[in-house]
């Protein structure tokens, strides 16, 4: 990518979806000795789902709600994400994401500086943006909503304070082979 536009930096990100919702998240939390604790539970089965876009190398992030996942939908979120970037002639950005359905789709249409790549099949353990999630969980976890609009709110409140977190965003998303830098090519591939 780098090669084929000499002009422009590229930008290494990579996307998931996450879906959260009034089924309770419940963890062990720490309670005096003989007492047990108390946690609100009522299953309920309205959803949503995180996306979130992150730059390893750096931390930053971007984070969409949604009511469900469609090829539709996911262009939407796709040119908000170029735009919010900045993807333009002189920024090139190369998304990594799954096969889901919706990302793979003939009908898909891609902004124009934005590029996929995908991961290959079965492999979520090569996603950095999987690692978004116990981040994100940590506004739910234990936690009562009485609707879906107050779980929403929660969420986009946490996700705007670990915004501000890019230190610890990318401690948990930079794997030791992502790359920090995207080069370019000083000649053609060697195999």
């Amino acid at each position: 990518m780098a090669t084929a536009f000499p002009q422009a930096t590229v930008e290494l990100w990579a996307t998931d979806e996450h879906r959260i919702g009034l089924k309770p998240l419940l963890r062990r939390i720490w309670a005096p000795i003989g007492q047990r604790p108390i946690a609100t539970v009522q299953h309920r089965f309205a959803w949503r789902y995180l996306v979130g876009f992150v730059h390893p190398a750096s931390g930053r992030t971007v984070f969409h709600l949604a009511t469900t996942v469609s090829i539709p939908l996911f262009e939407v979120e796709l040119a908000e994400f170029a735009r919010q970037v900045g993807a333009s002639p002189t920024k090139q950005i190369v998304l990594v994401l799954d096969r889901a359905g919706w990302h793979t789709s003939v009908h898909l249409r891609v902004p124009e500086h934005v590029h996929l790549l995908y991961l290959p099949p079965y492999s979520p353990e090569l996603q950095p943006a999987e690692h978004l999630w116990p981040l994100t969980n940590a506004a739910l976890v234990n936690q009562h909503f009485a609707t879906i609009e107050d779980l929403e709110e929660a969420q986009f409140a946490h996700c705007a304070v670990l915004q501000q977190q890019r230190e610890r965003i990318r401690s948990a998303t930079c794997f030791h082979w992502w790359p920090k830098r995207v080069h370019k090519r000083l000649g053609p591939r060697r195999n």
